[in-house]
């Protein structure tokens, strides 16, 4: 591979003037910087990431620890992450902590020991202390989709509350009042938040959520296929059930059909997050969609306006109502597009 001594044989110039040209310091001719430009087409000069970080104490690479790789949300939400950041000249190495606090710690540590600039991160859970120490730290962090109160860094989240209400709405409109929900973890800013809008916008149409209509997930579709195998051995089942994510509730349709019931004839189903596959489920899902694309775009500029000096504010967008099939009626609502 052509050296930088190369470039500057070539382009008849000192190393130093092509160290210039390459960081676009504005000392350099017209002339020079053209014959420079022209020794590096030539020649396929690609410079040193390694030997520029060391001088430039950056390395252009972002660290994004995600909750769960697996999980269709996270996977669409660290891609678009991933545009984003090559748009803005930036690399990304991903570490998935598989909804485990200690594997998120362990990819965080690792990660600041790369020598990344910045780190994107959705929390696995809300009591890790290394997550404080990195905010005080001062290496620019950014949480994305979930976060932990009490620690000073901006956030890019949507609200799915007017969703969940909406929701709501269109199920109690088709005539269900008997609405359990599988809840995310409690440890997780989004399985309480989840929880808490579905039982509010049961209390404003005069709906009671009982202790026995709500199932304990941790976001994975084993934990929604056994909450939902509970609710329906209840003496009185629930007409609905709403999976606060779209892992739990493919669980919960595993459950639905080993029991050889259908949806929606002989109960409902809907989820928060939506994916592509439940288009093509029969019937298909009703969800909750989140702004992914938008999320991850708004989550990698904060990061790079902190690693910049700028001070970013935190970004809250929201989700909307998709209806589909699964709750007992076609399709026909303006707000599903998917």
């Amino acid at each position: 591979m052509a050296s930088i001594k190369d470039v500057a044989a070539q382009a008849g110039v000192s190393v130093a003037t092509v160290s210039r040209v390459l960081n676009s310091h504005p000392s350099v001719s017209a002339e020079a910087r053209t014959r420079v430009l022209a020794a590096v087409d030539a020649l396929g000069y690609r410079p040193n990431a390694v030997a520029r970080s060391l001088r430039t104490a950056q390395t252009r690479t972002l660290g994004l620890v995600i909750s769960d790789v697996l999980n269709p949300y996270f996977t669409e939400l660290a891609r678009f992450v991933e545009e984003e950041a090559r748009a803005l000249g930036y690399s990304v190495i991903i570490g998935n902590a598989d909804e485990r606090p200690e594997l998120q710690d362990h990819h965080i540590r690792t990660l600041i020991d790369r020598r990344i600039d910045g780190l994107l991160v959705s929390p696995a859970d809300g009591g890790s202390p290394l997550m404080r120490e990195v905010s005080l730290s001062g290496t620019p962090m950014v949480f994305v989709d979930r976060w932990i109160p009490g620690i000073d860094v901006p956030v890019v989240r949507a609200d799915g509350t007017g969703a969940v209400r909406d929701l709501v709405a269109h199920l109690h409109g088709l005539g269900h009042r008997r609405l359990a929900i599988i809840a995310g973890p409690a440890a997780t800013t989004t399985g309480n938040e989840r929880v808490e809008a579905f039982r509010e916008a049961l209390r404003e149409l005069g709906l009671a959520l009982p202790d026995a209509y709500i199932g304990q997930g941790d976001f994975q579709a084993a934990s929604g296929r056994r909450a939902t195998e509970r609710f329906l051995a209840l003496a009185e089942p629930p007409e609905v059930v709403f999976a606060a994510d779209n892992l739990m509730a493919l669980g919960a349709l595993d459950a639905i059909r080993a029991r050889g019931l259908r949806v929606p004839d002989d109960i409902a189903l809907a989820a928060f997050d939506d994916i592509p596959w439940f288009v093509h489920t029969d019937p298909p899902i009703t969800t909750v969609a989140q702004p992914t694309a938008d999320l991850a775009r708004a989550a990698v500029r904060a990061l790079a306006d902190l690693i910049e000096g700028r001070t970013p504010q935190s970004v809250t967008l929201p989700a909307r109502l998709v209806v589909r099939r699964s709750c007992g009626q076609d399709a026909t609502d303006q707000r599903s597009t998917r």
